[in-house]
């Protein structure tokens, strides 16, 4: 970054940096270009940013990237192309970005939130991209976002008086709280937990009452080892999911103790976070043991994909609708990212072992994360990567699960590539592997490629809906033949003959780059 003599472009794209971007990236003050996409960058964007004045072109996507937009941003008067998508910035858009000579903006799938601007290039709603922010509001009547609840017309002494009176409230609701935690009886309380430090304790009772007994009502999803069910804990504060380990059945201890190994020091927003857990006996002194997580407020794929199958799954969840293309391509782009980190991006390797919809959940945003590690696999770093442990149980589930795991007792990445593989055809044909029509040596595979490229549009699910970009017509063939294309390089037989992550990840990216162009 102490090269000033760069005055073109400099682009590292598409690798698998991490770690925040240097302050010294403010000397390239001549440089016209500058992108970082496709990366793990984390931490906030620099304001020394700023300080690269010549800058005509900015990509910051597909990262890890927190915080506010930086202010810095807005001694960039150059700037023409500003491109912050998928990562997970929050707060409020700035306004200065209105007043930059901005000529195309992306800054969908993220954390955003309140009011869009209306000036400069937020005035053209073909050249700024905002989906995936949940809680915008405002901004010009084409972009359909709900209007913002205006507070120009409340007096001063209401201006005053409202804040002060929130920030009582909220003094007085961590004051009850606390008090609450400090003197209530813990005597079944779990051990604390070390992961996420947010809820350092809590109880049976606590989850009993979180889930109003563990009621049918609350029942999100059941599993091999157990069930789900929606939690509100601290007075409705906050939502969560609570896996609870059906210990009946064998197996259930071991998968509840490789989750917690599994996810013990690992963030990445496509993995569903694990708040806390719970050890402990109950009412009736039975061992109870459960798994606390963030709560994904549209479910998993599995519903979604079910719900284009057959409408009347609508009947049972309004929320469920037809997913487009690039919803769906946006979905498999999230999986192949939580992949490519659990295989490379940490000490260790980590084998997913049961990747499937069910266990892909999304959030209010759509955004994909993939959860229950309940038969994870950490090989060490110093090993093979087709080397682990024993097994629990079955690996994987039938028709996801590799070839070569009928005949060995070890894991690897490989088994996950192929799982992805399948897992990437069944959501563009909405075919599961099970599925009735498959016989004798036929399956999911070898349907699509037969298929492969001629009859292409025959596979493809009827009820895809096809987004405002995807008009032409072969294009949109092509980029089917691309995405099925890779689909079956992860599912070969061979694990050595599949593809890894890392390169799925950036041929997936190029075909979004196609299909949805900025």
């Amino acid at each position: 970054m102490n090269l000033p003599s760069i005055s073109v472009s400099l682009d590292l794209s598409n690798n698998a940096f991490t770690g925040p971007i240097p302050d010294e990236v403010g000397s390239l003050q001549n440089l016209a270009f500058l992108d970082f996409s496709n990366n793990r960058l984390s931490g906030v964007i620099p304001n020394s940013l700023g300080m690269c004045i010549s800058l005509e072109q900015l990509h910051l996507e597909g990262n890890l990237f927190e915080g506010q937009i930086s202010q810095g941003l807005s001694s960039l008067m150059g700037l023409r192309n500003l491109d912050l998508s998928r990562n997970n910035l929050s707060g409020t858009i700035p306004s200065f970005l209105g007043t930059l000579r901005l000529q195309q903006l992306n800054l969908s799938f993220n954390r955003l939130q309140g009011e869009v601007p209306t000036t400069g290039v937020f005035k053209n709603k073909s050249e700024i991209f905002l989906q995936g922010n949940g809680k915008l509001c405002g901004g010009v009547p084409e972009l359909n976002f709900p209007s913002c609840t205006s507070k120009k017309n409340l007096s001063t002494p209401l201006k005053i008086a409202i804040p002060i009176a929130g920030v009582a409230l909220l003094a007085t609701c961590v004051v009850v709280i606390l008090y609450k935690r400090k003197t209530s009886n813990r005597s079944l309380s779990s051990p604390p937990s070390s992961i996420g430090g947010k809820f350092p304790r809590l109880s049976y009772s606590d989850l009993l009452k979180s889930t109003s007994g563990f009621s049918e009502n609350n029942l999100v999803g059941r599993g091999r080892f157990g069930s789900v069910f929606k939690g509100i804990l601290d007075d409705g504060l906050i939502v969560v999911a609570v896996k609870v380990l059906n210990l009946d059945i064998k197996g259930a201890s071991k998968s509840f103790t490789a989750e917690c190994n599994a996810l013990r020091g690992i963030r990445h927003r496509n993995l569903v976070k694990m708040l806390s857990v719970c050890e402990s006996i109950d009412f009736q002194g039975n061992d109870f043991k459960a798994l606390v997580y963030e709560f994904k407020a549209n479910g998993s794929l599995d519903k979604w994909l079910d719900y284009n199958g057959d409408h009347k799954a609508q009947e049972s969840d309004a929320r469920l609708r037809n997913l487009d293309v690039i919803e769906r391509l946006k979905i498999a782009i999230d999986v192949a990212h939580a992949l490519e980190y659990l295989h490379c991006g940490t000490d260790s390797t980590i084998v997913h072992g049961d990747l499937k919809p069910s266990n892909i959940l999304l959030d209010e945003d759509m955004t994909a994360c993939v959860g229950d590690f309940g038969l994870a696999k950490i090989i060490s770093s110093i090993l093979p990567q087709n080397q682990s442990s024993s097994s629990i149980g079955i690996k994987g589930t039938f028709g996801y699960v590799p070839p070569e795991y009928g005949t060995s007792n070890s894991v690897s990445t490989k088994g996950d590539v192929y799982s992805y593989g399948i897992l990437v055809l069944e959501i563009f044909t909405n075919k599961r592997p099970t599925d009735d029509s498959f016989m004798d040596h036929i399956n999911l595979h070898n349907f699509v490629e037969a298929a492969l490229p001629d009859r292409v549009m025959e596979i493809v699910d009827p009820h895809i809906r096809i987004g405002p970009h995807q008009n032409d017509n072969n294009k949109f063939e092509d980029c089917m033949c691309s995405i099925f294309s890779i689909g079956l390089s992860c599912s070969k037989e061979l694990p050595r003959e599949r593809k890894s992550m890392a390169d799925v990840v950036n041929e997936l990216h190029k075909i979004q780059k196609e299909l949805c162009p900025i």
